[in-house]
């Protein structure tokens, strides 16, 4: 007597099951990873091309648009600020340059004062930071 198999071969159709479950999972990973916030001062800076830079050492004070100032990624007040220029200044062999990451709200009046803060510890250089402008970028 001959029994009928009921056990099928490795021929049989894949099911989409998982491989939608796996699909769904990534798109929930994805999503979730892109809410997670990242470091950092928001800052709008302007645009602008072919500003010359520098090669010599610098130190970074960034501004918001709150006028709030930003050194070493930290929220720092205004006395604070003038120490910890101060500091560099002395622990630093070549003389530095400022450079003010300043949101484009920031009026002039802000930057004036930021740059005298940095004049009375001991820095001459300023420079505004930017961004390149990628519409008119050349190949």
């Amino acid at each position: 007597m001959k029994f009928p198999r009921t056990a099928k071969t490795l021929g049989s159709q894949s099911d989409a099951a998982p491989y939608a479950a796996v699909f769904f999972l990534l798109v929930i990973f994805l999503l979730l990873g892109a809410l997670i916030p990242t470091p950092g001062v928001p800052l709008s800076l302007p645009l602008a091309d072919d500003l010359p830079g520098t090669s010599k050492s610098t130190i970074a004070v960034a501004v918001d648009t709150n006028n709030r100032y930003y050194f070493d990624n930290q929220l720092v007040t205004e006395a604070k600020l003038s120490n910890s220029l101060s500091n560099a200044v002395s622990r630093s062999a070549a003389p530095l340059t400022l450079v003010i990451q300043a949101d484009k709200a920031v009026n002039y009046g802000q930057l004036l004062h930021l740059t005298l803060l940095a004049r009375s510890a001991g820095i001459t250089n300023a420079l505004l930071a930017t961004l390149p402008n990628v519409s008119t970028a050349k190949p």
